[in-house]
């Protein structure tokens, strides 16, 4: 089975456990309402397949799995719902759909993402089968910290500070792995985490999802540019427009492909004895590549 069809099918299994887990948590007021609609726009839901991948390295059982992959959607959604803002990219699509603010209101839009937020440690504070209450705890607690000041609200900060000026490549490598790399890295090792793995391997997950979230990011830019409104569903081209600092504008096509590709080479001969053991691995960072070539 190629990764393209591991992927699908994960998606579709995750997409209908966690529609039916979100009407379990929630009501009909429209901030529930505003909660649904921006947790299902459409996503291709790569992170619960990474949290999917390392569980079964690290044989985290299906419930908890789920479980970590629908706290991160969670995460993922309320920081899309904010990102769409008038304040913030000032976005009326995603993926084709309206922003949640266009289709409820910018109040509403800001409350929905708040209450996401929550709902994510709700879910891994209370809904994980795994007994280990110190491990539970560090994952909580790393969670926060991938999330946070020194992590994705600050690389969200930066790549609104860095519009319109002149950056040089570490500041926006540093942008990409907090706005990016954090929640990739998150989603690859929180089942090492929750398996009380060796602190080598979690070193090594922590890697493996840092590397995969710039990637992910290179390709986002570049799809950006030279991607249409229909196959991207958003405005094409706004980086540009606004001013963004982003690798590709910095360096150019080639040179940004060359150094993520000269990054996957390091990093699989660094690990080789990991990567050789799970080839899907390798296999993923390609995909990473792939998405547009």
């Amino acid at each position: 089975m190629n990764l393209n069809t591991l992927i699908n099918n994960n998606k579709t299994q995750f997409d209908k456990k966690f529609k039916e887990l979100l009407k379990h948590n929630l009501d009909r007021s429209i901030l529930s309402k505003a909660m649904f609609y921006g947790c299902n726009n459409g996503g291709k839901r790569i992170r619960p397949f990474l949290v999917n991948q390392a569980s079964k390295i690290t044989n985290v059982n299906k419930n908890d799995s789920f479980i970590i992959g629908a706290s991160i959607e969670s995460i993922h959604s309320y920081s899309l719902i904010h990102d769409d803002l008038p304040s913030m990219d000032n976005d009326d699509y995603r993926r084709g759909k309206l922003s949640t603010h266009k289709k409820f209101n910018e109040a509403t839009a800001i409350l929905a993402g708040d209450a996401l937020h929550d709902l994510a440690f709700a879910l891994i504070s209370g809904n994980l089968k795994n007994n280990n209450y110190k491990s539970k705890l560090e994952l909580i607690n790393y969670l926060s910290l991938c999330i946070g000041h020194k992590g994705l609200a600050l690389g969200q900060s930066l790549d609104l500070e860095f519009e319109n000026k002149k950056i040089n490549k570490n500041k926006i490598l540093n942008m990409y792995l907090n706005k990016t790399g954090k929640l990739f890295e998150f989603s690859f090792s929180a089942p090492f985490i929750l398996a009380n793995a060796k602190k080598s391997d979690i070193s090594f997950a922590r890697e493996f999802g840092e590397l995969f979230g710039l990637i992910f990011q290179v390709i986002d830019d570049l799809i950006d540019e030279i991607g249409s409104f229909k196959k991207i569903g958003k405005t094409p081209g706004k980086d540009v427009k606004q001013g963004k600092s982003t690798l590709l504008g910095l360096i150019g096509e080639k040179k940004v492909i060359d150094m993520c590709k000269n990054k996957i080479n390091f990093f699989t001969k660094k690990h080789e004895f990991m990567m050789r053991k799970n080839p899907v691995l390798i296999n993923l960072l390609e995909f990473g590549m792939k998405r547009i070539y």
